[in-house]
Order: structure tokens, then sequence, then C-alpha cells
């Protein structure tokens, strides 16, 4: 991950006082027992997440005078720093026999001196090593660098690397390679679609198999086509797709909802209704009752809706039929409110724990307050949090049922509701705002703009739950890039990961800064465990990971952290916000573009950032790359913020809605309570934008500032 520039971790001072930067001889650090196994403490974890020359005199220490395992481990940092770099000598000083005595990493051991051997220009060496690999160990990601390296001069080696390693992003090269020359090779294109969903233009080697081969590929081969359009958020093309792979319920809800997200809503309607049909007692069968229902007129839609309804309670699907219920009842507000009501009833008394329960409880507390009905209010919002305490709404309940509190002159008891929140719900926005109201110095609206927190980098990562012992040890040693090969090959469950294969997948896609997917990765986890009943025996696993600082680190990544803080000084914005921002706006993509072409990391459009460019006198800048993106965009950020004279809300809602609708909502919201006016913003994204940075910021500021974390003794 990009953390360069962030404040160095004290444990890292310690360790560069107290030993010097002396080089040692690698017989020195040599020892004659093999090292196999994972150390689940060791010094040179913490140590991987500094630049490779901040780190090397502790390393050299390490690599003399540590452990056994952290001697091996930071001799292996060392050489792959040293090729990293060009420096052939010091890294083949490095690897001198460690294979031997660091098992683990064997294979990437002898990688990396057949690299430095290359640098070094002993072809010949580099030969016998890459050789020797993959007849040693023909199965790890080092055989795919080994079989990419051997054929450059011999072409067959690239053919068995597409052959016994087709997953490697060695073989994705070449097959892309030969694709220049073949651009309507069905083998090599299905490759890719199997395995290169990290490739750039992934969804035109699709495209490609579709257009060509359409009646030539199998049902497999469509499903693999199908899933591969999904990932990429082409549900059109991926719901036609899932019409032709294999009949399975959820191929068959799939192809519906893929119409459905693709506006083919009479296609949608007739998958939905063959969906049920081929699948009348499937799982997914209540959601196509459900979608089906959307797509109806109000009289096919109860009826579509009771079937659901009855379904899902018979399957033991809760959410299901707290949805389908909450959905009859919006039906019904108009046609009969004598059944919505007696609707409403029978979803909080027989589906209380779900989330349309807690949406309905939501809505009543709400409308009561705005009532003046505040005891009520207080009833249904503290509802929420004992019914629904794993519902998004829960925090916000809290924070409300303590304002309104607070209203009637109940301070002691809109504390206890807070401390609550700040024991239950650390990660919320909701916190963050009663944390002001409470008295403690995290910052308002109006206020954060001008600070500036000082972050100190992660000093460990969160352990991988699946995977190979060699993958664990690379992802915690920071060889990020190197860990990434190894579960490309690894990971064989990509279209139905388990919890854990989904959580690995997620952090590893982080080290290698695919941050779009390996957030929704990290962060849709807990929607699975809490949604899918064949799910609940991970509830132990999520709770464990919402008390693990190194979960929400992962979360809350810092990437491009030095171009922020520089740019950000410049142009007197708090740099935590710009990175908050940031995070909402591209998670982290620099290339990545919206539908009305905003660009870039910041999200800048074409038009905003030529008016910025010329008040920063910013001639040639490119919006796809990082430096100049986070330039103008923190210039901007900084201008809105003058025009709200340094208010933080009203600053990121201009940023996402322009200042007309501002200027527009300050004169018609009727409020001078600032909380309220967040809530009352009539446009729903521009609504949960405001809070999504603002709890972006404040995950920040509790996860990486030592001052703030202290603040909240129950937060992890």
């Amino acid at each position: 991950m990009g953390l360069g520039g962030a404040v160095v971790s004290g444990l890292f001072f310690a360790f560069a006082k107290l030993w010097s930067p002396t080089t040692p001889s690698v017989e020195t650090a040599a020892t004659t027992t093999p090292v196999t196994s994972i150390a689940s403490e060791s010094r040179v974890f913490t140590l991987s997440f500094q630049p490779a020359t901040t780190r090397r005199p502790i390393l050299e220490r390490l690599a003399r005078e540590g452990t056994s395992i952290e001697q091996q481990q930071a001799r292996y940092l060392l050489a792959a720093d040293a090729v990293r770099q060009g420096d052939s000598k010091e890294a083949l000083q490095w690897l001198d026999r460690l294979e031997t005595r660091y098992a683990t990493l064997a294979p990437y051991i002898l990688s990396l001196r057949a690299q430095a051997y290359t640098l070094d220009k002993q072809e010949g060496a580099a030969t016998k090593l890459w050789q020797q690999i993959i007849g040693q160990f023909p199965k790890s990601a080092a055989a795919g660098d080994a079989y990419y390296n051997l054929g450059k001069r011999n072409a067959q080696d690239w053919e068995l690397a597409l052959a016994n390693l087709p997953a490697h992003p060695k073989s994705i090269e070449i097959a892309l390679e030969r694709l220049k020359k073949k651009p309507k090779d069905r083998d090599l294109l299905l490759q890719v679609a199997q395995y290169g969903f990290h490739v750039k233009d992934y969804k035109t080697y699709l495209d490609r198999l579709t257009q060509n081969f359409a009646p030539q590929l199998t049902a497999q081969n469509w499903q693999t086509i199908a899933f591969g359009y999904w990932e990429k958020q082409k549900y059109k093309e991926a719901g036609l797709a899932y019409s032709r792979a294999p009949s399975t319920s959820r191929n068959a809800y799939r192809a519906a909802r893929g119409l459905q997200l693709g506006d083919e809503k009479k296609a949608a309607i007739a998958a939905y209704q063959r969906t049920i049909a081929a699948f009348p007692e499937a799982p997914e069968t209540p959601k196509a009752l459900i979608r089906l229902a959307d797509l109806s007129d109000d009289t096919l839609a109860l009826a579509t809706l009771d079937r659901a309804i009855a379904l899902a309670t018979r399957l033991k699907r809760p959410e299901d039929a707290g949805d389908a219920l909450a959905r009859k009842a919006s039906r019904l507000a108009k046609l009969n409110p004598a059944q919505q009501s007696a609707t409403e009833a029978k979803l909080l008394e027989q589906f209380s724990p779900t989330e349309s329960a807690a949406t309905l409880r939501w809505k009543r507390a709400w409308t009561a307050a705005q009532g003046a009905q505040l005891e009520t209010a207080i009833q249904a919002a503290t509802a929420i949090a004992q019914a629904n305490p794993q519902s998004d709404l829960a925090p916000k309940a809290l924070f409300w049922a303590g304002k309104w509190i607070d209203r009637l002159g109940k301070t002691q008891q809109r504390q206890q509701l807070f401390n609550q929140l700040f024991q239950q719900y650390p990660a919320s926005y909701y916190t963050w705002r009663a944390a002001g109201l409470s008295g403690l110095p995290v910052g308002d609206f109006q206020s954060i703009h001008q600070q500036q927190p000082g972050l100190e980098m992660p000093t460990s990562r969160l352990s991988l739950s699946v995977g190979s012992p060699a993958l664990k040890e690379l992802y915690l040693l920071g060889e990020g890039r190197t860990a990434w090969e190894t579960w490309q090959l690894e990971f064989q469950n990509r279209q139905t990961p388990s919890i854990p294969e989904q959580l690995t997948d997620g952090l590893v896609r982080m080290e290698v800064g695919e941050y779009l997917d390996g957030l929704f990765m990290l962060g849709n986890l807990r929607d699975r465990i809490l949604t899918e009943p064949d799910q609940q025996s991970q509830l132990p696993l999520l709770q464990s990971l919402r008390q693990d600082p190194r979960y929400w680190q992962a979360l809350y990544p810092m990437p491009y952290w030095s171009e922020i803080q520089r740019w950000s000084s410049q142009h007197t914005v708090n740099p935590v916000l710009a990175l908050a921002l940031m995070r909402q706006e591209s998670r982290f993509e620099p290339q990545i573009k919206s539908v009305v072409g905003a660009t870039g990391l910041m999200q800048l459009m074409p038009e905003t950032a030529a008016e910025v460019a010329a008040q920063v006198k910013l001639k040639k800048y490119q919006l796809e790359n990082p430096d100049d993106n986070i330039r103008l965009g923190t210039w901007y950020l900084n201008s809105t913020h003058q025009t709200y004279q340094g208010n933080s809300m009203l600053a990121i809602a201009s940023y996402n809605a322009g200042p007309g609708s501002v200027s527009q909502w300050l004169k018609t919201l009727n409020t001078q309570d600032a909380d309220a006016f967040v809530e009352t913003i009539p446009f729903d994204e521009t609504q949960g934008y405001v809070k999504s940075v603002l709890e972006n910021y404040w995950n920040y500021t509790r996860l990486y500032s030592p001052q703030v974390s202290k603040l909240l003794p129950s937060a992890p």
C-alpha cells in the first residue's frame, strides 16, 4: 500500500536508536536449523511497513542478532529490496544458502537469486535456477515466473506456463501477448475470461468471446463469461450470459437480476417467472418473487409478495420475508391503510430482528420527532438498538434518541445512550458526532477543516484466514505482489468464495492497490454473514474482525498519503479530510471515470479541473495522474470550504451536488440544527455522501491518530 510520508512509528525510532547501520556477513546470520513455521510475532513484520531505505539498518541488525526466524525473514526482505533496486551483489549476499534455512519461502528465494543473476548478466546461472524451480516447485507462483523468463528464449516454456499454471498472472500476460497476434483465439480468450479479472480492458475480451464464438461456447463457458461481466458491473451482458449458463437457481436469478439492472424490464419479468417456475423452493426464489413484484402493478405485486412471504417463512429466510412485508405495506399505503397497519404490525411482531423492521421503527421515530412527540420517538429509536443491534440504523437511532432526550433536559440519560454508541458502534459517523457533542476534542462540522491530525502508520497486518504457509508469510512480510501472484493460483473458488476466502482475497487485493474490489470484498463480509442463513456460523469471525483494529486499518488504507500531505499543506486543507473524500470518490482508483465524466482519485469534472488549473497556473496536467489530480482536487476542496466559511459539511455537500443545490437547501430546509440539516438533504446520494466522507474522516483519525484513539476506550 502507498503509505510513504506517514509518520514513522515509535517502535521504529526505538529500533533505530538502539542499532547502528552496519552490514553483517552472511555467515554470522546463518543458522543450521531449517525454518519452516510462520512466527506469529516478528519484528520483521512490523518493519514491512517501512520504505526500504528506512528499514535497512534495522533489518541488517535483525539478520545478525534476531531470533532464528527473524534472521531469515530479514535476509529475505533485504535481498528483495536489493533486487528491486538493481543491486545484484548485495542480493546474492543475503540469499546465500537461504533456501535451506527458510524452507517456507524456498521457491521464492530461488526466484530472487535467479533475478539477481539476471541483473548480474549471469544468464546461464539464472536459467539453471529457473529450471530448478520448475523441477522442485512446479505448482508454486515462482514456477510461473520461471516459465515466463525461460519462455523469452524458448517459446515452448510459455506453452507449458499456459497449460500448467493457467491462473498465474504471468500466464495471463503470455495469453495477452499471444492475443495481439491472434485476437480471436478462443482458448486464450477463455483463459483471460476465467483468470484475468485484473486486466485493464478485461471486458473487451469477454465481448470478443460472445461476439465471435457464441455458438461454440459451452454452458460452463457462459457461466465464466457471466461471472466476469457481473464482476465488472456490466449487468445486462451478465444477465444474458447467465441465461445460457448451467441451469441452477443462482444462475437463473442472476440472469433475471442482470436484465433488470440493465433496464431490460420485459426480459427481466420473463426471466424471473422462469426462475420461479423452475426452482419453486430454491433459496433465491423469495427474492425473485420480490423483484418480480417490483416490476408489477399493485394488484399483481400484492399477490406476488404474499407468495414471497409464505415461501421465505417456510424456507426460514427472515430477511426476505421482512423485505416482502415492508414492500407490501408500502403498496398498501394508498390502497388500504388498515391493511397497511396490519402488515406493519406483522413485520414488527414476527420478523422483529430484520433490517426491514429496523427501517420501519426508524421511520416511525423520525415522524414522531418531527411532530414533537419526543417520548414516542425515543421509544421507537431505542427499540432499534435493542431488537436490531446489527442494523446500520442502530447507531443513528442511538444518536438521535440521545439528542431528543437532551431536548427533554435529561442530559445524563443522553450521555448513557452516547456511551452505548461509543462502545458498540465506534466506527459510525454518528459516533463522531456524539463524541463532539459530548465535549471530546474530535472536531465538528465547523472546525475540522483547519485541523492537522498527526497519523501514524500501522505496525501489523491482519493474518490471512486461508492459504498456504508461503502465502501467509509473504503477506505478513509486506511482499504484496508476490503474495497476490501466489493467491491467484490458490484461489479456486472465485464465484462462490467462503467467508474466510473472501476475507483473504480482500486483504491480498489491498496489498497490490486493487482498492475498489478489495474494499468491496472486505466490506461485504458483514452483509453476507448477516443476510445469508448458511453463513450464520461465521458470526464469531465477524465479531472478532470488528474488534480488531487491523481489520479496520485494512478497510481504511492510506495510499497516496505523501502527495495528499504535500498538496493539502499548500492548499490549506486538512489532509485527513482530503484522504476521506478520496476514499469515497474513487476508492483510490486513479484511472476511474464516472458516467458523467468525473475522473481520477478526487473525481474532478474536466471543466472544473480546467478552471482550477488556470487558478494554480498549471498548464499541463492529466486527471489520471495521481499527483495532478490531488493537486487540483485539494485546491477545489479548499475553495468549497471558503465558500461556506470553513463549514466542512456544506463544503462536502457542495463538492458532490454543486454550490447551487446547497444554496437552495440553505434557503428551503427549515432547521437550525446542523445534524437535522444533514438528515433532510433532499438528494439521497448527497446525504449519504456527506455522512460517508465524514465517517471516513472519523475512522482515519480514530485508527491512526494516537491522540484520538485514546478518547474512546472501548473502540478498537
